[in-house]
């Protein structure tokens, strides 16, 4: 009879506590689904956390919470990893003749660039300068900085600088 009454006793406490947890959860779940929808919503634009918990309809200590239990971080350091990454991104699709690392990382907005080159670095295990000067998959890089695609590796012969390929 005892042991009977634990256990209703602690199923009572723990399916309440549940309860309560599932609403504030599922609450900062539909915060931080707004505030991706947000920065998708906005990627080229510099955003301060006042205009985003607005967007998002929250108090910045909710945002905050919110984001730390479902992202593991706040919203501040979230958003500049995103523009790390979408810099990265950048790069790599860039073509390294007509785009700079410094256009890239103001367009995402990084105004101190060894900072951002540091960063960046550390980050991705190289500078920016050589993400965006790496041969792209499938492709090979000739001497004058040129990438060649498959198509035209396995096609016509293509003149590579002054190597005939």
């Amino acid at each position: 009879m005892e042991q009977q009454l634990i256990h209703i006793l602690v199923k009572c406490l723990t399916e309440s506590i549940a309860s309560q947890m599932t609403t504030g959860c599922h609450r900062h779940d539909r915060i931080v689904a707004r505030f991706e929808e947000f920065l998708e919503a906005n990627p080229n634009t510099p955003l301060y956390l006042p205009e985003i918990c607005a967007a998002v309809g929250a108090a910045e200590r909710t945002l905050r919470v919110a984001c730390e239990e479902n992202l593991g971080m706040g919203p501040i350091r979230y958003l500049a990893l995103r523009r790390m990454h979408l810099a990265h991104r950048t790069l790599l699709l860039a073509d390294h003749r007509s785009t700079t690392v410094t256009q890239v990382a103001t367009e995402h907005g990084f105004w101190e660039l060894g900072r951002f080159s540091v960063s960046y670095r550390a980050m991705f295990g190289e500078t920016p300068s050589e993400t965006l000067h790496r041969p792209r998959d499938g492709q090979l890089m000739c001497l004058d900085g040129r990438h060649l695609s498959q198509t035209q590796i396995l096609g016509k012969s293509t003149r590579c600088g002054s190597r005939l390929i």
